[in-house]
């Protein structure tokens, strides 16, 4: 490696001589040698993470300040699985990096919960907690239980590309996986068996736009 990276050096400064000493074809010649560079630290894997497709790439725009750190609005108040609403407006809005504790989800009533929407419809569907936008849909090319003991061994709900919903989900350069609307989510760390969205529960228990705004309209709030 340290041989390459001598040799990737002096590709570039042979060409900067070059350069140097024929000015008319500097635009050129510079050209070329950056193409160089960066056909060459690809191939070495020094060209930044790559996320295979379907996955679909997002840049540091969608996660910008907003009226609510990266967000427009807080949380929903009536998240689903009791999930504690404070936390959930930290990990959504307010951080790019740190996670719920590990196995967070065991001491929701989440299991319970998503067995029995999965038992009923055949799916566990996911909404973004601020917004109510769906994020994710599991099982899907596996059995509910797979989705469960990945979920497990990991400590954190865990998804593969089939199980997004593309049109709300981004994954910026570094991983970090969030919603078009500026939710942090958790982080694509790739494996094996291709991505694998590992996602805070927190940023993934909204209920649809339509129930949360159902909710909101009667006699009492749903709380955490």
């Amino acid at each position: 490696l340290q041989i390459v990276l001598f040799l990737l050096v002096g590709v570039v400064f042979v060409d900067c001589w070059l350069v140097s000493s024929q000015p008319r074809r500097q635009p050129r010649t510079t050209a070329r040698s950056m193409g160089l560079l960066k056909e060459i630290t690809d191939f070495i894997g020094f060209g930044g993470p790559k996320f295979e497709e379907p996955a679909v790439m997002g840049d540091e725009s969608i996660m910008a300040p907003k009226a609510h750190g990266s967000s427009a609005t807080p949380v929903q108040e009536n998240l689903r699985w009791n999930c504690d609403a404070k936390t959930a407006d930290n990990i959504c809005s307010f951080n790019r990096h740190y996670a719920e504790h590990r196995g967070y989800w065991t001491k929701t009533t989440f299991f319970d919960e998503a067995k029995k929407e999965w038992e009923e419809t055949g799916e566990v569907n996911f909404f973004d907690s601020v917004t109510g936008k769906q994020l994710f849909v599991a099982p899907r090319g596996r059995t509910f239980q797979e989705f469960i003991k990945e979920t497990l061994s990991h400590g954190w709900p865990s998804f593969r590309d089939e199980e997004v919903i593309w049109d709300n989900v981004r994954v910026l350069n570094n991983g970090e996986s969030v919603s078009v609307d500026g939710t942090h989510l958790g982080h694509d760390l790739p494996d094996s068996s291709g991505n694998r969205y590992c996602i805070n529960l927190v940023s993934v228990a909204g209920r649809p736009v339509a129930t949360a705004n159902d909710s909101e309209s009667g006699d009492e709030k749903g709380t955490c």
